[in-house]
């Protein structure tokens, strides 16, 4: 006879504290499995077999199951479609509900859609639950019941809305005897999915409190350790955004603000989709880009001839990370300067970052071509050696990825800014006149 279960689903949620959806699941007495898929549709797409990826993810499910074991449990993975899944799952055992935690990306809304109708389909109910954000989808709108597109006065709202009753960790630990008791199920190797185990030193968990209080101060010197490296545990969940929140709230409100950006862009996403492929601004999809392949080879190396631009890329290539304040500069340049469009970078730092978010790369890859919904105005061209003078003064930085610079080996600028900049406008000025051109 099948058991009677209920089962949490894990996906960019990776931990088992501070959870809604295992919360919600434990709660309901029936014994709980805890699930992972290896999800074919996303893993099938990826090129790479060092994907960096996949080692975090991995290491973090081994620490999961790991303290699932400790309970008498196990966590239960598969690399499969999340369809062929559960229809394994619904074989071994008497599945009653479906717990998770919403996703807000495109794929991710096909997927839920159809695992639900083929659960409910079989007589088992689906639940999800906001887990990844403070206010997701229809929590923040402005007063006409629309969404907002521009973030000073979404930011307003969020904080006025915000109390203590949205910080609240869920206490999970208070229900783990309703977890579901089962033999230890060591996880598939990960090169049987096609990958190499890395040795990487991930950013620790714990945010450094120490980096939030001074984040104002020290977050735009990429030589400094001025930043938290939270990104990528945000990404994966494996730090609640609620513990974060709280911190920030209490340290730094600039730290809070950064946050309530990645909100804002989780909100455009779910409310906008079609910015994954077009310009939030349907008028910028006229842009003549040049899209001039070498120049783009050149950028993705880090051989611009461009010193802030070139530190920017190398870091990223070489660790999987790249500083924020570069990622601007390197956005910038790659469209504005080259005169690239903008998909062509969000698709190679897709492939690139650790902390790869789609809802966060699209909207600043989006507003770095000042095309995305609150976006830098399409005259506003970094000056990338401006930048470097101003935040990173000793080059100390630019040394430390660009070693080369100022020797014979390190190769000429692309173009000079100042001939970038009247290309970039005459440009954009084409490409928006219609727009510009006064109403009759």
């Amino acid at each position: 006879m099948r058991p009677r279960v209920n089962i949490c689903w894990l996906r960019r949620d990776l931990r088992l504290h501070d959870q809604a959806a295992l919360y919600h699941a434990l709660r309901k007495g029936i014994p709980v499995i805890v699930i992972f898929i290896f999800d074919r549709h996303i893993l099938d797409e990826l090129d790479d077999p060092q994907d960096r990826r996949m080692t975090f993810i991995y290491t973090q499910l081994e620490k999961i199951n790991q303290q699932l074991i400790a309970l008498g449990s196990s966590l239960i993975t598969f690399y499969d479609t999340p369809l062929d899944a559960f229809q394994k799952l619904i074989q071994q055992f008497h599945v009653q509900e479906v717990y998770t935690n919403r996703d807000y990306e495109p794929y991710a809304r096909k997927r839920d859609e159809q695992i639900a109708t083929f659960l409910q389909e079989k007589g088992m109910a689906f639940y999800d639950f906001k887990d990844q954000v403070i206010f997701d989808r229809d929590e923040i709108l402005k007063s006409d019941g629309t969404p907002y597109t521009v973030y000073t006065p979404y930011s307003k709202q969020w904080k006025q809305k915000l109390n203590t009753f949205y910080l609240q960790s869920y206490p999970v630990e208070q229900y783990l005897g309703n977890l579901f008791q089962m033999p230890a199920q060591p996880l598939p190797p990960l090169e049987s999915m096609g990958f190499q185990r890395l040795q990487i030193a991930f950013p620790p968990e714990e945010p450094d409190e120490n980096i939030i209080r001074h984040y104002h101060e020290w977050r735009d010197y990429p030589a400094m350790n001025g930043t938290t490296k939270m990104s990528v545990h945000l990404r994966f969940g494996t730090i609640s955004i609620r513990e974060l929140v709280r911190k920030a709230r209490a340290l730094n409100e600039k730290y809070l603000n950064e946050l309530i950006w990645r909100e804002f862009y989780q909100m455009i996403l779910w409310h906008f989709p079609h910015v994954v492929h077009q310009c939030f601004k349907p008028e910028y999809d006229r842009i003549e880009w040049l899209n001039d392949e070498e120049a783009f080879r050149r950028w993705c190396e880090g051989r611009t001839g461009c010193p802030m631009v070139d530190a920017g890329m190398r870091q990223l290539n070489a660790t999987g990370y790249m500083h924020n304040r570069l990622r601007m500069i390197t956005a910038s340049y790659l469209t504005k300067n080259l005169l690239i469009d903008w998909r062509w970078g969000e698709a190679y730092f897709a492939k690139q970052l650790l902390d790869y978010d789609l809802a966060s790369n699209n909207g600043g890859w989006q507003w770095s071509a000042g095309c995305g919904c609150d976006a830098a105005p399409y005259f506003r061209l970094f000056n990338p050696d401006l930048q470097a003078q101003r935040f990173d003064p000793d080059y100390q930085f630019i040394k430390q990825w660009v070693p080369e610079y100022g020797s014979p080996e390190y190769p000429a600028p692309l173009i000079s800014h100042q001939e970038a900049r009247k290309r970039c406008l005459d440009a954009y000025a084409r490409a928006l006149q219609d727009k510009m051109k006064p109403a009759h």
